[in-house]
């Protein structure tokens, strides 16, 4: 699968109707996670049941797209199936129940509710919501696909305007020559991360590099506040550059990612790291802010979807002693996180990193043909990423 955005250039009037589009398909996701609640043995057929109900009750819901509705529904639905998986694997910490959600940014069409022009330019959404026609701003070419080839559409807001996300069927793979390279990377915060080979890539830091910026945002936003009151014109402008600073923060540290992880899966043939759980790693209020700016999942994302576009191995492995163990010996060697070095007991003095990338390269090559646990977000809603680097 592929997934195509184009930005939507279109009147004041048709944005505002498209986020009372977005409004509507959260009011149906929320609308169906109480009805989850409310009754019991409910499942993700009865939950689209449920929509047509809701269409004949509430007249904005019938505005809505049949198919939109549905996929409203399905949200919902990806809620409470994750929380009964984490459940199911007796996950103590943050089973994610689904709750109810205050606000929303897309709103997905599958097959109908919209058409393209006859020139693959402009969007025409067809529901009850009457927006019309949107010009698709952007560089890919939608006319190499059939339109049954597009399985849905989705309808996104960001703090720079509106989006139009395609799905297309469609399996990419490239063929490339075998490099004979396995490596294994060490991810931190001093640097990137550390190969099996002794090369270091630095941190980005995209988000310290902004945070002057940022907070000079954040004050203006502040200032501008008045509790109790209508917000002002001013107030929303500064909001709105505040988001659009964050957005490009986002941006720079996904495109980066991509980039390096492409880099690393075309130059070997087998790829080994650490099935690291992120989240909970975060959880330490002293090193929040540096293990989020770094990217590691996102890392990993893109790791494991180009692998299985060039063909090549990536093998998660658990992190458990790979900084600890010698990668000569065997042996422990205890080291807090100040030591930099590895010394052991065999005579192997070698970088700390670089030990445990070995580690987990040695680990991955007794572990191989059994592939980690994958990025839960590495599928979305559609069952694949988001690939603006489509052409490789």
């Amino acid at each position: 699968m592929l997934l195509y955005e184009f930005k939507l250039k279109g009147k004041a009037k048709q944005y505002r109707l498209i986020d009372e589009a977005i409004r509507t398909g959260l009011f149906i996701r929320n609308k169906c996670i109480r009805y989850w609640l409310d009754n019991s043995k409910v499942g993700k057929y009865e939950l689209s049941a449920y929509c047509k109900i809701l269409a004949s009750e509430f007249s904005f819901a019938k505005k809505l797209n049949s198919m939109a509705r549905q996929a409203s529904a399905d949200r919902a639905w990806a809620a409470i199936s994750r929380f009964h998986e984490n459940c199911k694997k007796k996950i103590q910490l943050n089973k994610q129940f689904p709750n109810f959600k205050k606000r929303a940014h897309s709103v997905e069409y599958k097959t109908t509710g919209w058409k393209l022009s006859q020139n693959r330019k402009y969007l025409i959404l067809t529901d009850g919501f009457e927006i019309g026609q949107l010009k698709l701003i952007g560089t890919q070419d939608l006319h190499g696909y059939e339109l049954s080839d597009i399985k849905r559409i989705r309808l996104v807001r960001r703090a720079d305007g509106y989006y139009a996300q395609f799905c297309i069927a469609y399996n990419r793979e490239i063929k490339t020559e075998p490099t004979k390279r396995m490596i294994g990377l060490d991810v931190g915060l001093t640097h990137f991360y550390t190969d099996s080979d002794g090369n270091k890539v630095d941190n980005p830091r995209y988000l310290r590099d902004s945070e002057k910026a940022l907070k000079r945002l954040q004050r203006r936003v502040s200032r501008k506040f008045r509790a109790g009151q209508k917000p002002s014109k001013n107030y929303i402008k500064a909001k709105q550059k505040l988001a659009k600073k964050h957005l490009k923060v986002s941006r720079q540290r996904k495109d980066w990612a991509c980039k390096l992880a492409q880099c690393v899966i075309q130059s070997n043939d087998l790829i080994a790291y650490e099935d690291l759980q992120v989240r909970n790693m975060a959880g330490n209020h002293k090193l929040a802010q540096s293990i989020s700016d770094v990217t590691w999942y996102q890392f990993r994302v893109w790791l494991e979807y180009f692998g299985r576009v060039y063909g090549k191995i990536t093998v998660a492995v658990p992190p458990q002693y790979t900084s600890v163990n010698c990668s000569n010996c065997g042996n422990e060697v205890k080291k807090t996180l100040s030591t930099r070095t590895h010394k052991c007991s065999c005579g192997l003095v070698l970088c700390r990193d670089t030990n445990a990338a070995i580690n987990i390269l040695m680990k991955a090559l007794s572990v191989v043909g059994h592939t980690g646990t994958r990025a839960k977000d590495a599928l979305n809603t559609w069952g694949e990423l988001s690939l603006y680097l489509e052409s490789g």
